[in-house]
């Protein structure tokens, strides 16, 4: 349950009465009616724009609202105090057992807390990695994939129903250069003497392993043949083996797509004449003349008739071809073709994570799909911008599997499939992301993913200790859900338990943002004031978590770190990232309890 939609109800309810009360009609804008915590937690617990919003419809001064409106909130139950402030901003105070209550409801509904009803069931695509299937995955599709990923997950939990989706581009000539470079590792495994491997073809050590799948399938069938008898075959094989890669890339990351849906398959089925034949009947396409692209001398552009889509009629800059002067059809046309099969297939909402090369890409897709629509779908295009690996603050630039990048599995296997999720979230996806191996490697506070992973071990760990404290007594979520919570009122307890009630609300904000690192940013505070309550235990030993003789107030705090660990762990599967419950051998290297905490 998000918290601040209750309040939101109750203050809707409550300009109904105010307005009753001063004979007035309500009118304005009351979907812009907000209640969200304050900015300055000195102020309350909630804070409410109504007046502000309402003012100028209903004719009146902000404190003209304000005022009676806040006499109304004051009589709700759990209000203990309103005031108002500046023009006409309202701020609320609720009381303790308010708060106290939602521990109760997050230990009911366990990593399932946060789970909501935004997205009403509806329907949205996420197609995310996509990498051309000519070699493994590599950093920068690394960070597509856990971005896509944690999207598609953090959308299921608001509510919408997510197809998750891997696009194949195997029709283009990529893939036929694929093929020459298999078959020139074939040759070689045949034991012919190639020679370093052709400039244009693809040099990684990886299409070894192709060349001898094809001869432990083939012999020396193709040897020596001309490439019309070979190329397609080859280039079958080649992309089946690099696609069987991939996908055991992404099981080994945890990532489990809906469909794979190919390029080739969807031309070979006459998808994109289809396509341009539903735009044509909507008088989107015609024969004309683009201009010279800019930045080009007029010597370098060649004018001739180019079937067109009017992409400017959808907010794209200029209209876009459709064709090729060899007759094929452009990428874009058959990208088209392909986000008209997600439509039909029932996903008006469409969600695309490409890398930063595709920038100029964004407007024209926009189009495509506004026009392939009618208007009424939607296409977010979230680009991911590169990651720079270090390695102790040097540059890492070379696989020795690939050759020229390191690949994901070299990722994986340093650091773990865990730390690539969490630290490639630390980012907005749109940022520039540095990912050192030994930064995030390091058992300290400065590093994210240890921190708030050393949070839910740290209270697995003083759960065990009140089993040990309190041998008999019951301590499990459906026990600590009834205890008596009431002894939960020191400052710092009450802050962070309004910070775990606002796990459903961060879950909405984010799947309506499509940002799924607010997730990162929002379980490094939960960790920050779980391991600050523990500190001050430390500096006081009546506010520690066990307090021998007083079991009602051991319980309750029981009952606070597991739902802090239950919503840790409700936001690290969000992430896909397991959470620990020991972590003794992460600080082996002599790193302190004070230097987490």
């Amino acid at each position: 349950m998000n918290i601040f939609n209750m309040f939101q109800g109750d203050i809707l309810k409550s300009l109904e009465t105010m307005a009753g009360r001063l004979q007035v009609e309500l009118t304005g804008p009351l979907d812009r009616v907000a209640a969200e915590p304050p900015r300055d937690p000195s102020h309350g617990d909630v804070a409410t724009n109504a007046a502000m919003v309402l003012a100028k419809p209903m004719g009146m001064k902000p404190r003209e609202i304000a005022e009676p409106l806040a006499e109304v909130l004051r009589d709700l139950p759990y209000v203990t105090d309103v005031q108002v402030a500046g023009p006409g901003f309202i701020n609320i105070r609720v009381s303790d057992t308010l708060w106290q209550d939602h521990v109760r409801l997050i230990l009911e509904r366990g990593i399932g807390y946060g789970d909501g009803e935004a997205g009403a069931g509806k329907s949205v695509n996420v197609e995310y990695v996509s990498a051309n299937p000519t070699g493994p995955l590599h950093a920068a599709h690394a960070r597509g994939a856990v971005v896509g990923d944690a999207l598609a997950a953090l959308l299921a939990k608001a509510g919408y129903r997510v197809t998750r989706e891997y696009y194949i581009n195997d029709a283009g000539a990529q893939v036929d250069v694929l093929a020459r470079s298999a078959y020139h590792r074939y040759r070689e495994v045949l034991g012919d003497d190639m020679g370093p491997v052709p400039d244009g073809q693809y040099p990684g050590a990886y299409l070894i392993e192709v060349g001898e799948a094809i001869a432990a399938r083939d012999g020396d069938k193709w040897r020596g043949l001309p490439e019309a008898e070979w190329l397609k075959p080859i280039r079958s094989l080649a992309i089946e083996l690099m696609v069987a890669d991939i996908k055991r890339d992404l099981e080994d990351m945890g990532i489990r797509m809906d469909v794979f849906s190919s390029e080739r398959a969807l031309v070979q089925a006459g998808a994109v004449d289809k396509a341009l034949e539903f735009l044509e009947q909507r008088g989107n396409l015609y024969t004309g003349v683009l201009d010279p692209p800019k930045g080009k001398a007029p010597e370098d552009w060649e004018p001739r008739p180019q079937l067109l889509f009017r992409s400017t009629a959808f907010g794209d800059d200029v209209d876009r071809p459709l064709k090729k002067s060899d007759g094929s059809y452009t990428y874009f046309a058959n990208d088209i073709a392909y986000h008209l099969d997600k439509v039909r297939r029932g996903s008006p909402l469409l969600i695309d994570v490409l890398g930063a090369d595709h920038g100029g890409y964004v407007k024209r897709m926009k189009a495509a799909v506004s026009a392939i629509t009618d208007r009424e779908g939607d296409l977010d295009v979230k680009l991911c911008q590169l990651v720079h690996l270090m390695d102790g603050g040097k540059p890492v630039k070379m696989s020795k599997r690939a050759g020229t990048f390191v690949t994901l599995r070299d990722i994986i296997e340093t650091v773990g499939a865990d730390v690539l999720r969490f630290i490639m979230l630390t980012r907005r996806n749109d940022q520039t992301l540095e990912f050192d191996y030994q930064k995030v490697m390091d058992k300290h506070r400065d590093n994210p993913v240890f921190y708030v992973q050393y949070a839910h071990a740290r209270a697995a760990s003083v759960i065990r200790m009140a089993e040990e404290a309190m041998p008999g007594v019951d301590l499990s979520d459906a026990a600590l859900a009834k205890a008596p919570l009431g002894g939960l009122t020191d400052p710092d307890e009450l802050g962070l338990i309004k910070l775990i009630s606002g796990w459903p609300r961060l879950v909405e904000a984010a799947a309506e943002a499509h940002e799924p690192h607010r997730i990162a940013f929002y379980l490094g505070e939960v960790a920050a004031g779980f391991h600050g309550l523990w500190n001050k235990g430390k500096e006081n030993a009546q506010l520690r978590f066990i307090l021998a003789g007083e079991p009602e107030v051991t319980l309750a705090r029981m009952a606070m770190v597991r739902a802090t660990a239950t919503v840790i762990a409700s936001g690290l599967a969000v992430m896909g990232v397991h959470p620990k419950d020991e972590m003794r051998d992460d600080l082996s290297d002599g790193t302190s309890e004070q230097e987490i905490g």
